[in-house]
């Protein structure tokens, strides 16, 4: 593949480890890191249609197993992370981080409070229909605009993305590259005041403090948290995990965290077999103790280290 067709940076067998919040995985075939959008369309349109093309976010969701990846991994940085706000609606480039989307929406009086303790960025958070405290992604976006594998231009609603919990349709091998959000509006003192309040109660309850990518399985049966106090648990995975006794559980370098039972970590020296094999007999105890299949949250992409 040649080097001199993009104004980005082309890297080969580039090692994705250190690009993961869990800090596992082998190399890519090739890793790009377009200039902008026009340097990404033209790299897409030209790129062989037999190329694999894998869009990776800050890494926050993401197991790279051991082997690597088949494929050119796009990392959108610089020049995909503005946000701009008109009225109530608030634009983001998809590199743009959820915590940093939420904090300026909410200094312009818009309520995109939720998006604030979601680990990852904007392209993540739409692919995945992230949410938290009974707000998901799908209840305040308004347009996601994409770079399609042939290298055009195209936006999306919420509809044509068919959002359901922890998912959406993308078109396959599509890059997202900004959405706008629209949020209620509120008093700012109040919104960060609000969002002050969720961080505290997160790293009162989470290991934010470990190497971990935030929540491991999806809730049963789409039971998201709400934070309120009257929130019912019986089909929370943290829950079931813990009635499985399977909290503190460890495998090599990785532990399904004492803290909270649904946070897969990274203690030191993990490989991606470990922690996907921790996770796999997470899924082996809970389903043998509750009849309930968790499904991961977590993607885990790749191939395996071959002897």
């Amino acid at each position: 593949m040649s080097l001199n067709c993009v104004r980005g940076k082309l890297s080969q067998s580039r090692s994705l480890s250190d690009l993961t919040w869990l800090r596992v995985g082998g190399p890519a075939d090739y890793l790009f890191q377009p200039a902008d959008i026009d340097d990404l369309r033209t790299f897409l349109r030209d790129l062989p249609n037999d190329v694999p093309v894998f869009p990776m976010g800050v890494g926050s969701n993401l197991i790279v197993r051991d082997g690597g990846l088949r494929a050119v991994v796009i990392r959108l940085g610089r020049g995909f992370n503005g946000i701009s706000i008109d009225g109530n609606s608030v634009t983001a480039g998809a590199a743009a981080l959820d915590a940093h989307v939420a904090r300026k929406a909410a200094d312009a009086g818009v309520d995109l409070t939720f998006l604030r303790t979601i680990p990852g960025s904007v392209g993540g958070a739409v692919r995945m229909n992230a949410g938290c405290y009974g707000s998901y992604t799908a209840d305040v976006l308004r347009k996601a605009t994409i770079v399609t594998r042939q290298g055009d231009l195209i936006d999306l609603t919420a509809d044509d993305l068919n959002f359901r919990y922890r998912q959406s349709d993308l078109p396959d091998g599509a890059v997202l590259v900004e959405a706008t959000f629209e949020g209620p509006s509120n008093d700012p003192t109040d919104l960060h005041a609000r969002m002050d309040a969720q961080l505290k109660k997160r790293d009162e309850t989470q290991p934010t403090k470990d190497r971990s990518a935030g929540s491991t399985f999806r809730n049963p049966a789409g039971f998201s948290s709400t934070g309120r106090a009257d929130d019912i648990h019986d089909l929370k995975a943290w829950k079931v995990i813990d009635n499985a006794g399977m909290r503190g559980a460890m495998k090599g370098g990785a532990q399904m965290s004492e803290k909270h039972s649904n946070f897969l970590i990274n203690t030191g020296g993990a490989s991606a077999a470990d922690l996907e094999g921790l996770g796999e007999e997470v899924r082996k105890k809970v389903y043998e103790t509750s009849g309930i299949t968790l499904e991961w949250e977590i993607m885990r992409v790749g191939d395996p280290l071959t002897e």
